[in-house]
């Protein structure tokens, strides 16, 4: 597995670099040789910040854990991680690494029940039309509806379907047709 490691408003020493990999090298039981990790480490409000993607099969896995300890914001990380990975094993066996999911002896017991297919059951479907509005009103439209992102044809690229959405930051996104 590939590292890259990037800190925003802080300086961490080499340390904190090694157990972070040592933590997620554990992942590598899931992936292919060429999977690759990205870890954030930031600080904010006396919290530690640490934001973990991962790449490898085709699939993104990404967690962001906040705690008052950089190594419990690391291993919380991880730990959101694995659970992606288990919760959706039996979508994920054909892309994942032959084997990963095969018991060894130092993998922990788990006797919570697996979450099975259902959970991606689409229960509700809404069909509406599109007006064509430029992207500040699609976010004013959105701020008025109150919803986190709001789907619109975008007059400021020849009617295109797009998508603006609200970041945790408090900005706003686009997501557009990339023609």
């Amino acid at each position: 597995m590939k590292f890259q490691y990037s800190e925003k408003k802080v300086k961490l020493p080499g340390n904190v670099h090694a157990y972070a990999e040592k933590k997620v090298t554990k992942l590598g039981r899931y992936f292919e040789e060429d999977a690759e990790a990205l870890i954030v480490f930031s600080t904010e409000k006396n919290r530690n910040n640490v934001e973990l993607t991962v790449h490898g099969a085709g699939t993104w896995f990404r967690a962001s854990e906040s705690t008052s300890d950089m190594f419990a914001s690391i291993d919380a990380a991880v730990g959101t991680i694995e659970g992606q990975i288990r919760k959706n094993k039996t979508r994920l066996a054909r892309r994942l690494k032959q084997g990963a999911f095969n018991r060894s002896i130092q993998e922990p017991t788990s006797f919570a029940e697996d979450a099975g297919e259902d959970d991606l059951q689409i229960v509700r479907i809404k069909k509406f039309y599109f007006k064509p509005m430029t992207r500040e009103e699609a976010v004013m439209q959105m701020n008025l509806l109150n919803h986190n992102f709001f789907a619109f044809r975008d007059e400021d690229n020849g009617g295109s379907f797009a998508v603006v959405y609200r970041r945790n930051d408090g900005g706003y996104g686009l997501i557009d047709d990339a023609d």
